[in-house]
């Protein structure tokens, strides 16, 4: 059996991490994760049931949008490319995997709270800073910055500059919602 070292392995998530359509998933889950959690919970419902429904929720847009972001780029591609046949077309629309991804943390702690694992009160504050600050606005534009050559210091600044901004959007639809 063939092993691979720890740093090519490393390397090659890396790569996938900085490919553009990954990071335009990533950043967008993350966003969608967020306004969904912030536009369920505004109403100030915070009991189990009202986590559970709101996972579900989060979970059905996630694979809604991801589908629909396939389907738009289906029919863009129809003018540069032809996409025959269900296997191209099936491909192109699991390659929005990363939209979906970038919701299961928000998924994991609004079912924790349904099923009791923490409590279901504030946990929304906890959901938007892991999808904000900690785990993917600011992890997404960090790697992004480090596949792109920056130093670890500049790739720190970009990705603190992107989950600031993606702060701001997500604030700006949760107020608009």
């Amino acid at each position: 059996m063939l092993r691979r070292h720890p740093r090519y392995v490393v390397r090659a998530l890396h790569r996938c991490a900085a490919r553009p359509h990954v990071l335009f998933g990533g950043v967008y889950g993350a966003a969608l994760a967020s306004s969904m959690v912030a536009a369920l919970t505004g109403r100030g419902e915070t009991t189990p049931d009202d986590r559970l429904s709101s996972a579900q929720w989060l979970l059905v847009t996630a694979v809604a949008s991801a589908l629909a972001h396939g389907y738009a780029h289906l029919i863009a591609r129809r003018g540069d490319h032809a996409v025959h046949g269900v296997r191209p077309v099936a491909r192109l629309l699991l390659s929005e995997w990363p939209l979906v991804l970038a919701t299961v943390p928000t998924l994991v702690l609004l079912l924790g709270a349904a099923w009791g694992w923490w409590p279901s009160q504030g946990i929304e504050y906890v959901a938007f800073a892991v999808n904000v600050v900690l785990l993917l606005l600011f992890a997404w534009g960090l790697f992004a910055a480090r596949g792109g050559g920056r130093t670890w210091g500049s790739a720190v600044k970009v990705g603190a500059g992107d989950g600031l901004l993606g702060l701001v959007v997500v604030v700006a639809n949760a107020v608009i919602k």
